[in-house]
């Protein structure tokens, strides 16, 4: 893109990035006999779930997992037609449409079940649906001792066809901790009562970091979120690429004297005559204030100091005695190759997750393109 038509404030996303890295996970979890579900919850984490849900299903995954039942019609809106999964909705939800549409719903009560029930005599057909046992996450999920209760009730109900059992991990991102075993233990426990009642369900418990590093928790099932956006949620190195790049470019410099105050409050003072050049984006645009006198951008082959604190629409770079022009590319995180900062830095400096910092990349003045994922290649394969 040429000098003076960049972006004021654009969130570039590679799907060439997530396509690799829908591929690596595919890998992991057909090497285990289990296929992949991808979460496109959130907008896909801030990265267009649209697009990202397309990409992904052609790089390997079967399955879509979004949050609320909206987030899944999106999906079913834009002509995408595998199997997904919606998790948490509130009481009253017209789980009617969803059924219409054929998405699957999560059920984790006998409140739920009789919602959905009486939504699918009204649509028609059966609920397709996947009960959620809480394995010691204690947010959502059927508590233990009401589960055999719940299997028994859904295998009863003729309205609805119980397609899988499954469960989230709390510590997973924590490798080697005690409570990763011990809830795989709970269940391998609900899938037996599952089975006494009748049932045949699949099995889903592993997130992005189980998928990662816990093949033995790959199930039926494997549901990676943040990974698929190139974002490691586990210590340990993995084949992945980020695919969010934050860029601005420059819409004013100015020569500035030694000794003068910069930004709001003055909390950061020019050592020497300097050049500054200003960037219009600012908190409004997700740029945490709170990294205030701790962030770097890219701008013109290297690192440069964001000077003084964070605005709602503006920041201010330190360029010292180089060369900087209206117009020139900002980036602010991307995948580090040249060196920029990362989402993960962001995260580290201000105590959050890179979770929090790419979804929040959904604002009115960020645009978001999508960078087209390469064809897939055809070399080997028989014409």
């Amino acid at each position: 893109m040429a000098a003076g038509n960049l972006p004021r404030a654009e969130a570039l996303i590679d799907l060439g990035a997530v396509a690799h890295n829908v591929t690596s996970l595919a890998g992991l979890a057909g090497q285990s006999g289990a296929a992949t579900m991808v979460v496109v919850k959130a907008d896909g984490y801030g990265h267009g779930a649209v697009e990202v849900a397309s990409t992904a299903l052609a790089a390997g995954a079967t399955w879509l997992g979004s949050c609320s039942l909206d987030e899944a019609l999106t999906l079913r809106a834009a002509g995408l037609t595998a199997p997904t999964l919606s998790w948490l909705d509130l009481p009253g939800t017209d789980y009617a449409a969803g059924i219409a549409a054929d998405v699957d719903l999560s059920v984790a009560s006998l409140d739920t079940l009789a919602e959905v029930r009486a939504a699918a005599k009204q649509a028609g057909r059966p609920a397709r649906v996947h009960l959620k046992i809480d394995t010691g996450l204690s947010r959502n999920g059927c508590p233990p001792d009401q589960w055999a209760r719940l299997v028994d009730a859904a295998a009863r109900t003729p309205e609805v066809r119980v397609v899988a059992i499954w469960s989230h991990l709390a510590c997973a991102d924590e490798p080697g901790h005690p409570s990763i075993d011990a809830q795989a233990e709970r269940f391998v426990e609900a899938y037996r009562v599952a089975r006494a009642a009748g049932l045949r369900p699949l099995r889903h418990l592993a997130n992005s970091a189980a998928t990662l590093t816990r093949p033995d928790l790959h199930f039926d099932l494997v549901r990676p979120g943040i990974a698929v956006y190139g974002l490691n949620p586990t210590p340990q190195p993995a084949d992945l690429r980020p695919a969010m790049t934050f860029r601005s470019s420059v819409a004013f410099t100015k020569r500035v004297p030694a000794g003068e105050g910069v930004s709001y409050g003055h909390t950061w003072t020019t050592r020497r005559d300097t050049t500054l050049a200003l960037v219009p984006v600012g908190y409004a645009d997700g740029v945490p204030r709170s990294l205030s006198g701790r962030m770097q951008v890219w701008l013109g082959g290297r690192r440069r100091l964001v000077a003084g604190r964070v605005c709602m629409d503006q920041i201010v770079v330190d360029c010292g005695d180089d060369p900087v022009s209206p117009g020139d590319e900002v980036i602010l995180f991307g995948p580090g190759d040249q060196g920029e900062p990362t989402a993960r830095e962001w995260a580290d400096l201000i105590g959050t997750i890179d979770y929090e910092i790419v979804t929040g990349m959904c604002r009115p003045r960020l645009r978001r393109r999508h960078l087209p994922a390469p064809a897939p290649s055809l070399a080997g394969v028989p014409r």
